[in-house]
């Protein structure tokens, strides 16, 4: 029963358990036997007074575990997790099935409509006749229809159809509206790539019925594709868990006023508050005074799972799971500023460096090293020049409002443009936080909000056009695209270096980073970065290397992944003049841009062999920043790749020692079954563990890994691990402390299926816990 309550999440360190005994002297021995345990606390005893059946108690999840096992064969005591309950809306018939779309035949009203529910049969025209308005029904589609190039997609036999032959059939038939042509606009772009036969892309409006026709009739010539819409890769808030997603029509009312103060009790306006009861959430922004009151229905003091606040801009974020609120008096809520961090004291008046730049070395680079000369082209929001560490930005371009106003790329309502170029090329002025690369050349292309794949393939046209050199992509869509990959494939011909986030859904890397043709970028986060009551706390996943590095939870994952950065409270610039640490692959991904303006503007491959634009000069400039990676060791390469780039390594001023030292690593003798990367990873976490005691951690994981070379018995390994009064258990140590469930790994005697997290543990006789993905 435990692993199954694992399986719907992990809660915290000491969880609530029930305890039923078959008789009542059973359950009065138990007690009795545990009344000295420290790690058994007893809240309740539920049954007839004096003759109690049943106890509550807090204990943690390895102690359950234990117990579960030593009465499973007696069946004396019956052990399980105190669940808390939740309604499930999504009855078990309905599950997976789409609603019924509205069509001419089941539109009310109509012929095949259905009959009223008194059994009448509607009249035609009643719902009209009653409001004046007209049906909803589903509107005319948005496509992308381009000649088909890609090697190895096309008919064999037969040539691609000229792009000037499509236009002109598809301007000619009444029932398909051409609203945009994208494709090169001079002579530059026709001949970026190389090829000089250049496919342009039609967005056109039609049916489904049309599209599905004209694909048809195309014989696999045409790519007719939905003009998806993009997302940014910035992180969105995961309500708790068990949280039902209805909202009741009757019952109590909960209104609390929350005020949200700063620096010396100063309010602060805009800050988004999310509160979080067992049904439906709600949220409110605050006034001028910091002030929202929020409402929920259903709802009590005693039901809020979590109280979440999001400032605009200058404090760290607040998150509190089980919050004491109450409605009869304001309920304060104090941020802390920025600068309150140890790293980033008096910050922004005096610069500084993220904790992820300073991890990758860029504050050991020579001053000289600044990018000079190379391209940047970030493809976001916009990017805000009335920031002081933004204003050396001159050039961009609105392309989703290119036709009304290309010129107010500089306008970033969104805030997320800005903050990935504050931290690819922030200003070396004395103020805020320093770029990568601050005397890069950047240009801006705005596309967001409302960003569509037609659009992306535009900003691209115009980074082929520029000669942009690197291209920061964080940002991802729902399904790959043929349509973005042939302009993807002519970018890197054309000799552009895109560097994509891999997507923070938590899952499989979503496209275009799981394009073949670009690099992808996943997230990292470390311990100690953050306040331990902020939001950030949530990233924390439980493989932790002796460094503190650990894979961030909700970032994506697979065999495409060539590196990964940093990407929990990362610190950079948002509009006006402010700064914001935020998370998010889509923070990762320019630290990666950054350094490949680096290595293009200063390693010596780039002055000579690899000079002159091309694929050859896109693909050797990823092989450098893989080569240059530091393994980060958390057991899974699909999540980190080659590791964390080092500038100094890949600038090549010293000799690189990530991938090679792992390749060498592996061929030494690594644990058998494990990547390069894994050989030296070790399970093992702790929140905010000091520099000793991770020391400590990670020569117990060597000696681990020394054990699993001698292959042991299992006995013998429990007796080595008894008498070091520590083993490595599939356990969650931020369950509790950051009031966090999800799924982990582990499984009783080897590597295996399971659910929980990393934790020192007394190991009991049977052998160690194994661990994996």
């Amino acid at each position: 029963m435990a692993s199954n309550c694992s399986e719907q999440g992990q809660g915290p360190q000491r969880e609530r358990y029930i305890i039923r005994a078959a008789e009542p002297g059973r359950l009065a021995e138990f007690l009795a036997s545990v009344s000295d345990d420290p790690h058994i606390t007893i809240l309740d005893l539920i049954g007839p007074a004096g003759m109690p059946h049943t106890a509550v108690a807090t204990m943690p999840r390895e102690t359950a575990q234990s117990l579960e096992q030593r009465f499973r064969a007696s069946r004396q005591l019956m052990i399980e997790p105190d669940r808390p309950l939740s309604l499930f809306a999504d009855s078990p018939e309905f599950q997976g099935k789409a609603m019924p779309k509205t069509t001419e035949s089941n539109q009310p009203g109509s012929p095949g409509a259905s009959a009223a529910p008194d059994g009448a049969p509607a009249k035609a025209g009643e719902p009209q006749a009653r409001h004046g308005g007209r049906h909803v029904a589903e509107r005319k589609g948005q496509f992308l229809i381009t000649s088909r190039r890609l090697p190895g997609l096309m008919p064999m036999g037969v040539s691609p159809l000229q792009f000037s032959q499509i236009e002109q059939t598809l301007r000619a038939s009444p029932d398909i509206e051409v609203v945009d042509t994208v494709g090169p606009k001079n002579i530059v772009g026709m001949l970026g790539d190389g090829v000089g036969d250049v496919p342009g892309v039609l967005v056109a409006r039609m049916t489904h019925q049309k599209a599905g026709m004209l694909h048809q009739q195309a014989q696999g010539r045409l790519v007719v594709e939905h003009d998806q819409p993009l997302v940014l890769h910035d992180v969105a808030y995961q309500p708790p868990v068990m949280v039902a997603g209805t909202l009741p029509a009757t019952g109590p009312v909960l209104s609390a006023l929350f005020v949200v103060l700063g620096k010396d009790n100063a309010p602060v306006q805009d800050a988004e508050v999310y509160l979080f009861g067992s049904m439906l959430p709600v949220s409110g922004v605050t006034n001028d005074r910091g002030e929202v009151t929020l409402s929920m229905f259903g709802e009590t003091p005693q039901t809020i799972r979590a109280l979440y606040v999001k400032p605009k801009s200058d404090y760290w974020t607040f998150y509190q799971q089980q919050p004491d609120i109450t409605p009869d008096e304001a309920n304060l809520i104090g941020l802390r500023p920025l600068s309150d961090w140890p790293s980033l004291a008096n910050f922004p008046q005096q610069q500084s460096m993220g904790w992820g730049q300073k991890a990758m070395r860029l504050d050991q680079l020579p001053g000289n090293f600044r990018g000079q000369g190379i391209k940047i082209a970030i493809i976001d929001s916009g990017a805000a020049t009335t920031h002081e560490d933004l204003k050396k930005i001159r050039f961009g371009v609105d392309v989703i409002n290119k036709k009304t106003n290309p010129n107010g790329w500089s306008d970033d309502t969104v805030m997320h443009g800005s903050h990935c170029a504050g931290i690819i090329a922030g200003a070396d002025n004395a103020f805020g936080v320093r770029g990568f690369a601050p005397d890069a050349e950047i240009h801006v292309c705005k596309l967001f909000p409302g960003g569509q794949i037609s659009q992306l393939i535009d900003a691209l046209e115009y980074c082929i056009e520029k000669q942009i050199d690197v291209v920061n992509l964080s940002l991802g869509g729902a399904a790959p695209s043929e349509a973005l990959e042939q302009q993807i494939v002519r970018a890197k011909n054309a000799g552009i270096a895109c560097i994509v986030a891999a997507g923070n859904s938590g899952g499989r890397v979503q496209y275009p980073g799981a394009s073949p043709n670009v690099l992808a970028v996943s997230a990292i986060g470390r311990l100690n970065e953050f306040p331990s009551d902020s939001y950030h706390t949530q990233a924390v996943t439980p493989v932790i290397d002796a460094d503190g590095y650990f894979f961030a939870r909700f970032s994506c994952y697979g065999p495409e992944i060539g590196v990964c950065g940093p990407g929990v409270a990362i610190t950079s610039s948002v509009p006006a003049n402010n700064f914001a640490a935020w998370d998010g692959t889509s923070m990762a991904t320019p630290h990666i841009t950054g350094l490949a303006a680096l290595v293009l503007a200063h390693h010596p491959d780039f002055q000579a062999a690899y000079k002159a634009r091309g694929p050859e000069r896109v693909e050797r400039l990823f092989q450098v920043i893989k080569a240059s990676a530091r393994p980060i060791n958390l057991g899974d390469t699909s999540r980190t790749g080659f590791g964390l780039p080092d500038v100094l390594a890949a600038v090549g001023l010293q000799a690189t020692a990530g991938a090679s030292s792992g390749i060498a690593a592996s061929a030494a003798g690594a644990p058998f079954g494990m990547a390069p990367q894994q050989s030296g990873f070790f399970p093992l976490g702790a929140a905010y563990a000091d520099a000793a005691r991770l020391a400590q951690l990670a020569q117990l994981s060597r000696l681990a890994q020394m054990a699993q070379l001698a292959r042991p018995s299992a006995s013998s390994w429990a007796q080595q691990s008894q008498g070091n009064g520590l083993g490595v258990m599939s356990s969650d140590p931020f369950g509790m402390y950051f009031g966090r469930q999800g799924t982990g790994i582990g499984g009783a005697g080897g590597i295996g299926a399971g659910t929980g997290t990393m934790m020192p543990f007394q190991m009991s006789a049977g052998g160690m816990t194994g661990q994996g993905w």
